[in-house]
């Protein structure tokens, strides 16, 4: 059942902060705990998570503001769960942080804290992996915290990174391997065989896995599908409902991984041929494969916002998401830029990833301005001039590169095109490099909607480049912080579980930078503009 928490506000006679001397009070006082309590512990809104629970069932629920508060301190410090359950134990700081004034005055067992979890969990997966909560409580207390420092919300930047879940760097054998093992456990052991048996056996997994010769792991491969196809009969005979995970992962890897060969037996599929959406892990569904530059990672995606003023002491994470590594920039960018606009964006800095006309113009329908540090696609021709080279700023005049002006513009829905003095045309000694066409009185310079849009971000950027580059370098640092208090690989698997934890941990980073401005650590520093 329910029960909303009320911060008590009235001292109570085992308080003891009151019997604490003056000089370990002023100790306390200029610690991280209070402004945790002020700022974020009593912030939490609890209503929403009132959906986890029973609304008249069963026992009052464990306070929500100290367990969420909780879950926060143990990605702050990067601390294990026994070593976050000892300092609720023992520890005063932590205690005061979720308002206990004395210890041992609100024991937790362990297993509350892991039902908590559960049942966000499963809230989430309800959903469809909409996940609310968590970013409800992450967009709330952040914009206090902006409130409180009077952060400039009008620019900001934008990044990805890759990180890996609580899964293993293997190659399809091993995949085989786990997906074969794991659904030889479902089988009963009336219909065990003695394939089954030698599956689960240590020297089966000796033989496979770690004798295996470079100039045999194709036909390995081969030999661990069959099983896959033959454990896949076995289950099959179960019925529904039963081994319906392994029956639906066996499936899966067949269909990715093999197929039906010349002889009329099941081969495995060229390495090359093998879609980075397939199945990464025998335990984690939805982790995807991405190679970047020469090395290929195995996870997740996770995209960043955060402030980039130079008048601000220091900067907060104001958007977030987490996909599977195989979603393109700008299809995360699409997604996230009503929330992005939300919190008070003008100006989008992000790199060249993040480049398209269509995201160009659908960030202008949000109101925000995208800049860029580096650029997409081809942007000139061999030997001639290309629409970068005319001046098309304004919408009634275009310019070309020679000097002369238009004599008319036209916009249409997909395309624009301008109208230039014919004879002046021909006249050009540039006019055999040039795209527009002469025709009977005239000369005509045609281009598509989206093509011209991208030019007009081409000569932005060119015009920017320092100070694009100066707005969002910083945003590394700020994708390290993450993965340095264990974002690089996370304890839990699937991509709702790692949505949640991750925002955790991003909260958990901007509360670390609040503390530490509230504390004096930051100061303004004057940087000089460039152009």
């Amino acid at each position: 059942m329910f029960r909303k928490y009320d911060v008590p506000r009235q001292m109570s006679l085992i308080d003891s902060y009151a019997w604490m001397d003056k000089r370990t009070k002023k100790k306390l006082d200029e610690s991280w705990a209070p402004v945790f309590y002020e700022h974020v512990f009593c912030k939490i809104d609890e209503e929403p998570f009132a959906a986890l629970y029973d609304a008249e069932l069963g026992a009052p629920n464990f306070p929500v503001r100290i367990l969420l508060s909780l879950e926060l301190i143990k990605h702050m410090q990067d601390i294990s769960d026994e070593a976050l359950l000892e300092k609720y134990d023992f520890d005063y700081l932590v205690n005061y942080a979720v308002g206990n004034k004395a210890l041992g005055a609100m024991p937790l067992a362990e297993r509350t804290l892991y039902n908590f979890r559960e049942r966000l969990y499963l809230h989430t997966m309800e959903r469809d992996g909409n996940e609310s909560l968590v970013f409800g409580q992450f967009k709330g207390i952040t914009k206090g915290f902006a409130e409180a420092m009077g952060l400039a919300m009008e620019e900001q930047r934008i990044d990805t990174t890759l990180f890996m879940s609580n899964i293993k760097k293997a190659g399809r054998i091993s995949l085989a391997y786990d997906v074969l093992v794991r659904a030889a456990r479902e089988i009963p052991e009336e219909m065990m065989t003695e394939d089954t048996r030698l599956i689960l056996s240590p020297a089966f997994k000796n033989e496979i896995m770690y004798k295996a010769r470079s100039s045999e792991t194709g036909s390995k491969l081969t030999i661990l599908l069959r099983m896959c196809r033959d454990m896949y009969e076995i289950l099959a005979r179960l019925g529904p409902g039963k081994a319906d995970d392994e029956k639906r992962i066996i499936g899966r890897l067949l269909d990715e991984h093999a197929a039906v060969g010349e002889n009329g037996e099941l081969e495995a599929i060229d390495g090359k041929n093998v879609s980075p959406k397939s199945m990464q892990s025998a335990y984690d569904e939805d982790a995807t494969y991405r190679k970047k530059g020469n090395t290929g990672y195995k996870g997740y995606l996770a995209s960043v916002t955060e402030t980039c003023s130079e008048e601000n002491p220091c900067q907060l994470i104001t958007d977030y998401s987490v996909e599977p590594n195989v979603a393109s920039d700008v299809e995360i960018l699409g997604e996230r830029l009503e929330n992005i606009a939300a919190t008070g964006c003008v100006t989008l800095t992000g790199d060249g990833g993040f480049c398209s006309a269509e995201t160009i113009h659908e960030a202008q329908d949000h109101g925000i301005k995208m800049q860029y540090t580096n650029m997409t696609g081809k942007t000139d021709e061999a030997g001639g001039f290309t629409i970068d080279d005319f001046d098309t700023g304004e919408a009634e005049t275009w310019v070309c590169p020679t000097g002369q002006r238009s004599l008319e513009v036209r916009h249409g829905k997909s395309f624009a095109s301008a109208k230039f003095d014919g004879d002046a045309c021909r006249a050009c000694p540039h006019l055999g490099n040039c795209p527009s066409r002469p025709q009977k009185t005239d000369a005509v310079l045609r281009v598509g909607q989206n093509q011209l849009t991208m030019s007009h971000a081409r000569k932005e950027f060119r015009d920017n480049f320092k100070k694009n580059i100066s707005k969002r370098a910083a945003i590394e640092g700020t994708n390290s912080a993450l993965k340095r208090k264990g974002m690089g690989k996370l304890r839990v698997r699937g991509k709702i579980k790692c949505r949640l934890v991750c925002g955790l941990k991003i909260l958990a980073q901007n509360t670390n930078r609040f503390i530490r401005y509230i504390q004096g650590y930051y100061t303004p520093k004057p940087l000089a503009s460039l152009s």
